[in-house]
């Protein structure tokens, strides 16, 4: 009669921890996939990533904000303008170097807002190029060997009784 109830006993010792074990391996197998795939999607270019989404941003870049930020630009540089005229004993003592300095200031300006949306393209792909190189890594530093894992989780549920595989496998 103990060999019946050993026997029932293992069974269900070796059906829990295959059910546990399988769960297991499905988990960890889903985990690295799904790293891998979150490493592929960072990776990707805001052209890659939704063409749609990216001339819709690109389209409002060139006729919302850029002609915004241009008007705004305008009205600073002519407050500085007058302000520089009318600072200096209204144009008694001027001296040329303000105008080059101005001139400056306004050329940088306007560079600044005419290539607004590229300087945002190139930040995006200075980190899709770092983030390209790094998912080798990434993905290698991450990735979960199952095979140990479940090699240690089996020699460990070898010495749980029953009560504690079932509450495991649930």
């Amino acid at each position: 009669m103990d060999k019946i109830f050993e026997s029932i006993e293992e069974w269900m010792r070796n059906l829990l921890t295959g059910m546990v074990s399988s769960n297991l391996t499905n988990m960890f197998t889903d985990v690295n996939e799904k790293t891998g795939d979150i490493a592929s999607q960072v990776g990707q270019t805001p052209q890659g990533w939704n063409s749609s989404i990216f001339s819709l941003i690109q389209n409002l870049s060139d006729s919302v904000i850029v002609p915004i930020a241009g008007m705004i630009i305008t009205f600073v540089l002519c407050y500085e303008l007058i302000s520089m005229l009318t600072e200096k004993n209204n144009m008694h003592d001027i001296d040329t170097w303000m105008f080059f300095k101005y001139f400056f200031k306004m050329w940088i300006a306007v560079w600044f807002v005419s290539n607004a949306f590229t300087i945002t393209m190139a930040i995006f792909d200075v980190g899709q190029n770092v983030v390209n190189r790094a998912a080798g890594v990434i993905n290698q530093q991450t990735a979960i060997n199952i095979d140990s894992v479940i090699t240690s989780m089996e020699t460990a549920m070898e010495s749980m009784e029953i009560g504690e595989l079932i509450i495991l496998a649930l």
